[in-house]
């Protein structure tokens, strides 16, 4: 079994995935499968050709509860397994590949498969004209909060706190170990942080790979995602139960200070200005 996937899932944002297929065919080496998950989006069940890049197109419906992230990482990741890839890569849709970014993650998979690799994030600004693809290193401005080392350097035994599922490589075998996403996490938040978890639970690193460049289309967000409450709420209650602790601390903070949650006890749970109004009958 030996190539290269990667797996982006997506619903909407089709503007970013074809600028995401775009980057990937100008790439120094193109990946072998290229898998995309529609999560209840029929659009996106014809993906097309961009650049000679064949996509892969399978779909998920969307949970009651939310966009089901952790159950269609798992899918686009089996489809990868089946077409007998052994270096899985995971991209969120909103993310262009740097030009090495698909090399870099297959030497670092190849050389340490104990290890689940990330690589530096860069958040662009707004660009309505969109981004030049061929010069993406111009823009290079990887995320403070999270390692950066220089194309060429790698760094092992990174904190597992700081996975996210944004830019993220890993073996067909270190994907079987850890057992992928939990699919208990439906909708916004905590499942990066569970997996980080889960990788370190079966006796894998993780580390930093300095080539694996990516750039992060921007869009609107909300700071705290207010519009993610019930899904934080949910999410870091399944977390807690599993690990003991609550993730996402800071945003239940800042949701707190809005009055927007308390604490009970053990649990967070919405507050009286917080609850969502009665619809009118």
């Amino acid at each position: 079994m030996s190539g290269t996937a990667v797996v982006t899932i997506a619903h909407g944002r089709h503007q970013h995935l074809l600028a995401q297929h775009h980057s990937l065919a100008r790439s120094s080496r193109r990946p072998d499968v290229y898998v995309l998950v529609a999560m209840g989006d029929r659009d996106l069940e014809s993906w097309s050709v961009v650049g000679g890049l064949v996509p892969v197109v399978t779909s998920i419906d969307i949970a009651p509860e939310g966009l089901p992230l952790a159950a269609a990482r798992n899918l686009g990741m089996s489809v990868a397994l089946a077409a007998g890839c052994d270096v899985l890569i995971g991209l969120d849709v909103d993310c262009l590949a740097g030009p090495g970014l698909v090399e870099a993650y297959a030497g670092a998979v190849r050389a340490d498969p104990e290890s689940v690799w990330s690589g530096p994030v860069t958040y662009l600004p707004p660009a309505p004209g969109g981004y030049p693809l061929d010069r993406l290193a111009e823009l290079d401005d990887p995320h403070p909060g999270r390692p950066a080392p220089a194309p060429g350097e790698l760094l092992r035994g990174g904190d597992p706190a700081l996975f996210w599922s944004l830019s993220f490589a890993l073996s067909a075998s270190a994907w079987a170990a850890a057992g992928g996403f939990d699919e208990a996490y439906v909708g916004y938040g905590a499942e990066d942080t569970d997996f980080g978890r889960r990788v370190v639970a079966a006796g894998l690193e993780h580390g930093w790979v300095g080539a694996a460049r990516a750039y992060h289309q921007h869009h609107p967000t909300q700071d705290p995602p207010v519009s993610h409450l019930d899904d934080i709420l949910r999410n870091g209650r399944e977390f807690h139960r599993r690990w003991g602790e609550w993730p996402m601390g800071g945003w239940l903070t800042r949701f707190e200070e809005l009055g927007l949650v308390v604490r009970q006890g053990d649990d967070w749970i919405r507050s009286g200005a917080g609850q969502r109004p009665t619809p009118e009958r």
